[in-house]
């Protein structure tokens, strides 16, 4: 028997489990009616790289969690990945996974490289002249 959030049985029959759809627990059930990530007030962008923190204390310990955030955790102990990689992996909404990473960075269990913004980044000519510098080698 799978167990949906908050311990909930679904499998074939209950009222919980659609045969076409699967396990039907709504979003605000995995997050616990949240819909921002944790006090902190972090900004998870689609391209942010998460990975696991192996010395976190208690990092072997998943007992806690629930099942949305084990799931992101198998998925992290594969390879870093991106916040959109994640959603896609778990079969979660992307608003869900960022909630559920929120609570996983507040525990310890991941870290979140954030991407560059734009104002960071090298302007596209110097770019450019240092390919054909390159070329001309």
């Amino acid at each position: 028997m799978n167990e949906g959030g908050a311990g909930v049985p679904y499998e074939p029959g209950s009222q919980w489990y659609d045969g076409e759809a699967g396990p039907l627990v709504r979003p605000y059930a995995m997050t616990g009616g949240r819909t921002k990530p944790g006090p902190t007030g972090v900004r998870f962008d689609l391209i942010a790289l998460v990975s696991l923190d192996a010395g976190a204390p208690g990092a072997d310990d998943d007992t806690a969690l629930g099942p949305e955030h084990r799931a992101l955790i198998a998925l992290c102990r594969l390879e870093t990945q991106s916040v959109a990689e994640l959603a896609a992996g778990a079969d979660l909404p992307v608003g869900v996974v960022r909630v559920l990473l929120g609570d996983l960075l507040e525990l310890g269990r991941v870290v979140v490289s954030r991407p560059v913004p734009p104002a960071q980044l090298p302007d596209e000519r110097i770019l450019r002249e240092v390919i054909e510098g390159l070329r001309a080698l």
